[in-house]
């Protein structure tokens, strides 16, 4: 079953699990995965938290504790999310610690409300990884123009960071640019460079479901023709962008202080379309030293039938930049969709985040001792 998942890690492609939650962690179905699929990652974001606490499974407990103790719905949100987290770490360390620190990691974002506020993601990005407390953590902090400076400063500090929410190849850059300033900024303070960690969360299937809807409204052969086809040219011109910034000058100073390459990480990697291939954003995304975070249905979808061919990335540059343009030229703008992508993305996020407070507000109430 997992020939295909084996195939995946041994061309430089670490598994994530897009998905977390505590019956997972209790049940060993996390462990399982681990063992048996080559799983050595997870990442997290508040549509699978909103998911799993409203599912109420393995919370009920510390729900009556925080309830007892009278915490704010947001502090009790807190505590149940690092709780999992710290969990989920502590099954992943021996990967982290074979690793040397570049896998084994869980991700946890800070509160999308916060995204378009520098000063308040570094805050959150700073308790989150002391409630955490564990060095195989990653603290996501959404790519916006606010979040970029945060990244800076998080790195800076020390703090390992995924950055998440990257539609645009320009974007990218700029996201690749705050890492390298923060790891400036850490040698500068005399930190371990060796220590601090990142992945830069590259969304791919959501750019197929924008652009192929604006295919269908052109409506001509040609327009159809591209269809499925820019969100693959567009991570693979990302993964082009990333090897040009991890070979200058300016990467190599702070490499030979110890620093390791940021890589690019394959988000939202479940097919939207029924119309394609459900491994079509594993099977042709491969690429030495990525990640690609699945959710569970294409995790096991991959194990099954996936079909792993080697590199299906570089050598596809010019293919890729081909098929962008043909795109364009029917009058669909890029910049356009990625800005839409970028904001629909946050309002999602804050939208589930807005689910989870209210649900779990409920359940507090609910749980909250009688007064004698």
């Amino acid at each position: 079953m997992t020939d295909a998942l084996k195939r995946l890690s041994d061309e430089g492609v670490a598994i994530w699990l897009d998905d977390l939650s505590r019956k997972r962690i209790t049940s060993g179905n996390l462990a399982e995965l681990i063992d048996q699929s080559h799983v050595v990652g997870v990442t997290t974001n508040p549509a699978i938290f909103q998911k799993a606490i409203s599912g109420g499974e393995g919370y009920e407990q510390q729900l009556t504790d925080l309830a007892t103790r009278k915490v704010t719905v947001d502090e009790a949100l807190r505590m149940i999310t690092t709780a999992d987290v710290r969990d989920a770490a502590d099954i992943l360390r021996p990967v982290y610690d074979r690793t040397d620190g570049q896998d084994g990691r869980v991700s946890i974002e800070v509160d999308p409300r916060l995204a378009h506020d520098t000063a308040a993601t570094v805050a959150e990005a700073k308790q989150l990884a002391w409630l955490v407390d564990r060095p195989n953590t990653l603290i996501k902090i959404p790519a916006t123009k606010a979040g970029l400076p945060a990244i800076t400063e998080v790195i800076g500090r020390g703090i390992s960071v995924n950055v998440t929410l990257i539609f645009s190849l320009e974007r990218y850059r700029e996201v690749m640019d705050a890492y390298l300033a923060g790891l400036e900024k850490a040698k500068a303070a005399g930190l371990d460079l060796s220590l601090i960690h990142s992945v830069a969360s590259f969304f791919v299937s959501r750019v197929d479901t924008e652009i192929d809807k604006r295919l269908d409204a052109v409506g001509t052969d040609e327009a159809k023709a591209l269809k499925g086809k820019a969100a693959l040219a567009n991570a693979r011109l990302a993964y082009e962008a990333y090897e040009e910034v991890f070979s200058s000058d300016r990467w190599t100073a702070l490499e030979r202080a110890g620093a390791n390459k940021q890589r690019a990480l394959w988000a939202s990697t479940g097919v939207k379309d029924p119309a394609y291939k459900d491994t079509l954003y594993v099977d042709d995304l491969v690429a030495p030293n990525t990640v690609n975070t699945m959710p569970e249905a294409t995790l096991e979808a991959a194990a099954d039938h996936g079909r792993i061919t080697g590199d299906t990335v570089r050598g596809t540059y010019e293919q890729a930049r081909a098929e962008l343009d043909a795109v364009a030229k029917l009058g669909i703008s890029y910049d356009d969709v990625v800005q839409l992508l970028e904001d629909e993305g946050v309002e999602k996020f804050e939208a589930s985040w807005n689910d989870l407070v209210k649900s779990t507000e409920a359940e507090l109430q609910r749980l909250a001792p009688t007064e004698a």
